[in-house]
């Protein structure tokens, strides 16, 4: 509460609580209850302004759910309770923990479900089961390895800019019962002199999405060395569209293919806007948004991470791949295993001949959770796995060679 930008959405919240039934709404006020080292003692002060100040623009809090780093005690739940007009079962602690992947946990042995429910005037159809989240939780908490992967991207400084991306690794590394370190590298600083430096250690790649010509060569150099070199490499929207640019580039030798968003004027758009596009004078029109279908084509690699020929993808991009290219890269060693159905547009390219080289138009990273991790970054981990294990033998190699 105080945040000035927050009045409309609270102000809508009161309307909404105004039209509906009582036992059809439910608000749960999340709060903070610091801790004062000097006084070695928890403060509710903060959490009754709060409180105070939600109700003058005339929204009253059925649930706190109050952040702590230390136990509430049973006399300051009972004083929250009676100081905020809420019941005493509706003041539900929220202990700091390792991983936000506990939170749920912790709520649960508050019985913060139980109270919801009860609020709404609802009952649980079947006991609540948390063993397969747990289980989960003990993979994440208890490793068996680990793996170093590199997100090449240009928002590298604003941390949840690839948030979607850093949690999907999570979710990868769990499903492989590794960790999964993240080693953020910023694209603008990549160049021909320093990639080696700059990703030589690392077990796999992944090129990130985003908008605009910044940090687009370093991506570009970052993906030629993985292709050389046979690093697992994995792009996404842009990352996928820079794989083609580089192949267009470095293998079939088309000197200054670009994309059009990039280089309008490029002599080869590999990447170019659909012509059904470049006819809408409005830019928000011309975004491909939402969910696609696309084919995949049978013994390739994103069919077998897959499992299944026919999928359905989230979309956020405004160029494709040009298909007045699509033969001369097959013919060069870049397929095309994904496909839309209705328009042929290009949604998956591989590289059979490197162990583990995939893009894709798409966001795979929207749909990836605790209990069904996305294939292509459970892929990705487990060809860094793999490539892990062949980097470990090469010193012995070198030294039995002199």
């Amino acid at each position: 509460m105080g945040d000035i930008e927050a009045l409309p959405y609270i102000e809508t919240l009161r309307q909404i609580r105004w039209e509906l039934e009582e036992h059809d709404t439910l608000v749960c006020h999340l709060t903070l209850i610091p801790y004062l080292k000097s006084a070695k003692e928890l403060k509710t002060k903060p959490t009754q302004h709060s409180v105070k100040e939600l109700q003058t623009i005339g929204v009253r809090p059925d649930i706190l759910v109050c952040r702590t780093e230390m136990e509430i005690t049973d006399e300051m739940r009972k004083k929250l309770a009676l100081f905020c007009n809420v019941e005493r079962d509706c003041v539900i602690q929220a202990l700091d923990v390792n991983s936000i992947y506990a939170v749920p946990i912790e709520m649960q042995k508050e019985k913060a479900d139980l109270t919801v429910l009860r609020k709404l005037h609802l009952s649980a159809e079947k006991p609540i089961d948390l063993t397969k989240w747990n289980e989960f939780l003990a993979k994440v908490s208890n490793p068996k390895g680990e793996v170093r992967i590199g997100l090449i991207g240009k928002y590298i400084e604003l941390q949840d800019a690839y948030k979607s991306i850093h949690e999907s690794f999570i979710h990868g590394g769990a499903a492989n019962n590794v960790k999964v370190i993240v080693e953020s590298v910023h694209s603008e600083h990549l160049e021909e002199s320093n990639v080696h430096e700059a990703l030589g250690h690392l077990h796999g790649l992944l090129v990130a999405p985003g908008f605009g010509n910044r940090g687009i060569e370093g991506k570009i150099v970052a993906i030629k060395y993985a292709r050389e070199n046979k690093i697992p490499f994995f792009g996404i929207c842009l990352g996928m569209q820079c794989a083609v640019i580089e192949f267009a580039r470095n293998v079939l030798g088309l000197k200054g293919a670009h994309s059009t968003e990039m280089n309008p004027n490029t002599t080869h758009p590999v990447i170019d806007m659909m012509e059904a596009q470049k006819k809408i004078k409005n830019k928000g029109g011309t975004m491909r948004l939402g969910a696609y279908r696309c084919d995949l084509k049978a013994n390739t690699l994103a069919f077998r991470l897959y499992g299944n020929a026919h999928i359905s993808e989230r979309h956020r991009h405004r160029f494709e791949f040009n298909n007045t290219y699509l033969e001369q890269f097959e013919n060069a060693g870049m397929i095309a295993s994904g496909k839309n159905p209705d328009n042929g547009l290009v949604e998956v390219v591989e590289i059979p001949a490197n162990p583990f080289f995939i893009g894709v138009q798409y966001h795979p990273e929207l749909k990836s959770t605790v209990d069904n991790p996305h294939p292509l970054f459970v892929g990705l981990v487990k060809a860094a796995i793999d490539f892990k294990g062949v980097l470990k033998l090469a010193p012995v190699k070198e030294t039995v060679g002199v």
